[in-house]
């Protein structure tokens, strides 16, 4: 998959690109619900003989049109979208700078410069999709906006539990810590992926030697807890418990959470080596304890709880 960057205006010819199928949004999380768009537009590029695109944009409009200065974390970086989209069978990623000249747009302008522009004969949305200057395009009235260039289908919304599968509701249980049903949102483990840096190595006196992640600071953690995980390292799937938190046993004060995780059954020194966390399971809040034993006998005590989830 091809990924281009472009901002406002872009200088890119139509004679140049190919005609293209392709699917428009945000897509934070690459969820069932972006799935089902995404794979509507491959599915009519393969029968049609055309490439296959998706239209993203970066950042989310938020850090531009409401507060510039609170950095927003999301659900897939750039990188893991990346992945995803090349796992559906992308051909292409058009991302988009979104800034204060490009939310100025008209609908018209819009449609004009990133489909028509971009040789787009057919375009793929969610129902709630909008487009140009206050949201005022949308899949309602987007067909005033094509000029027969190209034409448009409305995919309606991916339901869970009767009620639609979006972003926020991922967000709202990554902060409650239930996993499980961000997995059952997503379609997939919810992932995490940094390079195993250095830590206190406090671990390994304990006996549960840690690999501790420098994550991407874009990345959305789950809340502070320990949970049930799984470790992609070099293709190969180990089982572990991962505690996400400020270690309050050993630390005081306004700290930065940290992901740190013991890998049972591994042996071997993979700092500078990045891994990938795939969360399962919130299995209890991150406490501070009375002492090393307590600890000890803690961390036992979850490792058995978690060897007994996977069995």
């Amino acid at each position: 998959m091809q990924t281009i960057r472009l901002t406002y205006p872009h200088h890119l010819k139509t004679e140049d690109l190919p005609e293209t199928i392709a699917a428009i949004g945000f897509f934070d999380g690459i969820h069932r619900g972006h799935k089902e768009v995404i794979t509507n537009a491959v599915n009519k590029a393969k029968a049609q003989q055309m490439e296959s695109a998706v239209i993203s944009f970066h950042p989310h409009p938020s850090v531009v049109l409401n507060n510039p200065d609170k950095p927003v974390q999301y659900i897939t970086t750039i990188e893991e979208k990346e992945v995803l989209l090349e796992e559906i069978g992308v051909d292409r990623l058009y991302l988009i700078t979104f800034n204060k000249e490009l939310s100025s747009l008209s609908p018209e302008a819009f449609i004009n410069h990133f489909i028509i522009g971009l040789h787009i004969k057919h375009l793929v949305a969610g129902f709630d999709f909008s487009f140009g200057h206050k949201g005022a395009g949308n899949m309602q009235n987007i067909q005033t906006f094509t000029k027969k260039n190209f034409s448009v289908t409305s995919i309606d919304p991916v339901k869970n539990e009767n009620k639609k599968v979006s972003s926020t509701r991922i967000r709202k249980f990554l902060a409650s810590g239930d996993i499980a049903k961000v997995n059952e949102l997503l379609g997939r483990p919810y992932e995490t992926t940094g390079v195993v840096i250095e830590g206190d190595k406090r671990g390994r006196q304990l006996g549960y030697p840690t690999a501790n992640l420098n994550v991407n600071e874009e990345k959305l953690l789950p809340t502070r807890g320990v949970y049930a995980v799984k470790v992609n390292y070099h293709n190969k799937i180990y089982e572990g418990m991962a505690n996400l938190g400020v270690k309050p046993t050993f630390k005081t004060g306004d700290l930065k959470p940290s992901v740190e995780v013991y890998i049972f059954d591994f042996e071997g020194n993979i700092y500078g080596e990045s891994i990938t966390v795939l969360w399962y399971q919130f299995i209890r809040d991150e406490k501070k304890f009375n002492g090393l034993n307590e600890l000890v006998s803690q961390l036992k005590e979850d490792e058995k709880t978690i060897q007994k989830y996977f069995s």
